[in-house]
């Protein structure tokens, strides 16, 4: 059986390999190679793994407490949380305030919240007004201590460099 380090050793880039792919890839629980054309640089540091995660950030839905999909490794090559944090520090991703993060907490987190502010006439509120009332009678302090959960979002770069890339999001597998 061929070694991780011999399968890969001609890649541009080594793909990123888990404790759990290694120890299977050793016990003979052989997952099928990291295409070479997603391990080879598009610009700067960014990977085509890089380009997916961008776009399932630009979709508005990725949060603090998504869950990466196992492709990001075995398909892309790269470790997600990681490969998250490289697009934070060039600027390409951000992560939302408690403000823009509104739509990640249902309409009970909503209502706590205006409640422990001492917020009357919310219980028949509908979300937008829910979101409005947090908006106007919340101070920003008490709604970043109000609830963890924070949404990403891409930066102007990133849409950009995106939108450079949709050859690598046309490649990628549709559901359906």
């Amino acid at each position: 059986m061929v070694s991780l380090a011999e399968r890969y050793a001609d890649y541009p880039v080594q793909p990123f390999i888990s404790e759990q792919q290694a120890l299977d890839h050793a016990q003979g629980k052989v997952a099928p190679a990291v295409p070479r054309k997603n391990m080879e640089l598009l610009e700067g540091e960014i990977l085509a793994g890089d380009v997916i995660l961008l776009w399932r950030i630009a979709l508005g839905t990725f949060t603090t407490e998504s869950v990466f999909p196992k492709y990001f490794e075995y398909t892309y090559g790269i470790d997600a949380p990681h490969n998250l944090q490289v697009l934070e520090k060039l600027g390409l991703v951000r992560q939302q305030k408690a403000r823009e993060s509104l739509a990640h907490i249902n309409a009970g987190q909503k209502k706590a919240i205006l409640k422990n502010q001492g917020v009357k006439g919310f219980s028949k509120m509908k979300a937008a007004e829910l979101d409005q009332a947090l908006l106007n009678q919340v101070e920003d302090q008490a709604l970043e201590a109000s609830f963890d959960i924070r949404g990403y979002c891409l930066t102007a770069q990133g849409q950009a460099l995106f939108e450079q890339h949709t050859e690598v999001l046309d490649r990628h597998p549709k559901k359906g």
